[in-house]
């Protein structure tokens, strides 16, 4: 991929209009969303030196884990969805955190039955074992065209040279400013003697540039084994910890089928589990498709939307889990019978109370994404994390690597709501190797000619939002339109509808009380949706940036 930049936009959208026939089998160049502006130049440099989207997705992730660490990092883990243009082949790469092999199910519960929140979500004791770094070298081995140590680069030159604090960063960082003070050696690298850094100040990460360099030179062992291992391991359990060296060793990438289904003539292709986000949105299109969204009053199309969101969110909570540990019917979840049977009760003048909803018979701005289609048609969407902004705020001394608090995914006590007001059940209980259930939801949108990648960080809410981005693409919406449009939510419990400002107006508010409904505004907009389009008959190409966030939207041309 070669040739200069045409078009580029920070917190927008970029466009590249072809010269080339209408209808064009490859695309005109090459389409980059992320969520920071440093992320899109690393994908930006690892495809002008030949490289491909799945070399520019691990050029991107790892990038983000220098430049975000409130939302990701090599100490985390996610989902790469995949699909090479050649052969059709699509994939969702699972390197989703796991449970170390101390784990119990009670282990964040007091004698008497209470969870002890704060393990869960502070220091050592809430990491799970990180998969990104085997995520990055199992992608650039089997789908890359680079080596390792080149689409890693630029995340060591980020590390190596520092980036600077900026708003978004500070605010972050308030909010987990105990939990890093806890941790010396995160507070060393994260603040400024001891205190939120002001804008402007650098962050040098100089221990995580030595882990970055041994992972190229050394692949797995460069971090599974040895040196890293060892530094990750003791100052992990120095400090409270329960990993072994074991746990590292055994972690594995799986590569799972995607959840795949249609609506209105769209193909969606999505997360498979532990992600509870295709099946969710699958089902949540599913109702929705019993119903004639166009021409309705704004309180009526959210209402049906909603009472989707409601009973896709109730299966979450019975059915989903890892699915190496558990039994999901996942084919029976994402059917259009299933579907009918959860909404036969759904009335279009009134709300289902949570509580009522019969029982199934059957028979975290903490987080990142970012969309990529290269000038050959392959495609790469992925949801990464640590779960809580600045993951667990401990880091192992020496590694550089800042942990995830993923254990808090998993149901500490069933039927107990976590830190995004998410109830677990059965599915997802606390075992040894198990992947905590997630919300991540990278999706691929195809229909006559049109192709998307989308997704959004936002814990228990990035289900719904790539749901009010799929109707935007069904609805025709320019790519802009779909990161940037209000947004509502509803996860079943609690039982209420909650929305950005501006999203609801006053009198739809009423009527949608008038229904049964509890209507909440939130005090600030969340999300930071990243897309990539390829409109294959017009020859086209977009790219979004949600600006909510602080990301870039670029793209190239041949």
């Amino acid at each position: 991929m070669r040739g200069p930049f045409v078009a580029s936009a920070v917190f927008g959208v970029a466009m590249l209009l072809a010269a080339t026939a209408a209808g064009a089998d490859r695309p005109p160049g090459a389409a980059v969303a992320t969520a920071h502006p440093l992320a899109t130049q690393a994908a930006v440099d690892i495809l002008e030196q030949g490289g491909n989207a799945f070399d520019a997705a691990v050029a991107v992730t790892a990038a983000l884990a220098v430049v975000e660490p409130y939302g990701s990092g090599i100490g985390g883990g996610g989902f790469w969805l995949l699909h090479r243009e050649s052969d059709g082949h699509q994939s969702m790469v699972d390197g989703r955190e796991t449970a170390p092999g101390r784990a119990t199910r009670d282990m964040y519960l007091e004698e008497g039955g209470d969870v002890r929140d704060r393990d869960s979500l502070d220091g050592p004791l809430a990491a799970g074992i990180p998969g990104t770094p085997a995520g990055l070298v199992h992608i650039t081995e089997e789908y890359g065209e680079l080596g390792l140590a080149e689409n890693l680069e630029p995340a060591i030159r980020y590390a190596s040279d520092g980036f600077e604090v900026g708003k978004h960063y500070r605010r972050m960082i308030r909010f987990r400013l105990d939990a890093l003070r806890d941790s010396p050696a995160a507070a060393e690298v994260f603040l400024d003697d001891g205190d939120v850094p002001e804008e402007g100040h650098t962050i040098v990460q100089t221990d995580l540039a030595l882990t970055l360099r041994r992972l190229a030179e050394e692949g797995l062992d460069g971090f599974y084994r040895g040196e890293v291992a060892e530094r990750l391991v003791e100052g992990t359990n120095e400090a409270g910890g329960i990993w072994s060296y074991e746990d590292l060793q055994e972690y594995a990438i799986v590569e799972r089928e995607p959840v795949q289904g249609s609506y209105q003539g769209v193909r969606v292709t999505t997360a498979a589990p532990p992600s509870a986000g295709g099946i969710g949105l699958m089902t949540m299109l599913n109702i929705l498709s019993q119903h004639e969204l166009r021409n309705k009053p704004q309180a009526e199309r959210i209402h049906l939307k909603v009472e989707a969101m409601r009973r896709a969110y109730r299966d979450r909570q019975v059915f989903l889990g890892d699915p190496d540990f558990v039994d999901i019917p996942q084919g029976r979840l994402t059917s259009m019978e299933h579907a009918e049977t959860i909404a036969a009760d759904l009335s279009p003048d009134r709300a289902t109370a949570s509580e009522d909803l019969p029982e199934p018979d059957m028979g975290g701005d903490n987080t990142t994404h970012f969309s990529i289609i290269d000038d050959a048609g392959n495609r790469v969407g992925a949801t990464l994390s640590i779960n809580y902004p600045f993951g667990s705020g401990f880091m192992p001394p020496g590694s550089g690597v800042l942990l995830n608090n993923e254990m808090d995914d998993f149901a500490s006590q069933p039927g107990k709501p976590n830190a995004y007001g998410l109830v677990g059940g059965e599915a997802n209980a606390i075992e040894p190797g198990k992947r905590p259930l997630s919300s991540m939801t990278p999706t691929f949108l195809e229909s006559d000619g049109r192709v998307a990648v989308i997704g959004t960080p936002g814990g228990s809410r990035i289900i719904t939002q790539v749901l009010l981005g799929t109707i935007s693409f069904v609805d025709r919406l320019a790519p802009e339109q779909w990161v940037a449009r209000p947004r509502f939510h509803h996860q079943y419990l609690p039982d209420r509808i909650e929305h950005e400002p501006g999203a609801i107006s006053v009198e739809t508010r009423r009527a949608l009380t008038a229904k049964g409904h509890t209507v909440r505004s939130m005090l600030r907009r969340y999300g930071d949706m990243q897309v990539t389009f390829w409109d294959r008959d017009e020859g086209r190409m977009d790219a979004a940036s949600d600006p909510r966030g602080g990301g870039e939207a670029r793209v190239t041309e041949h």
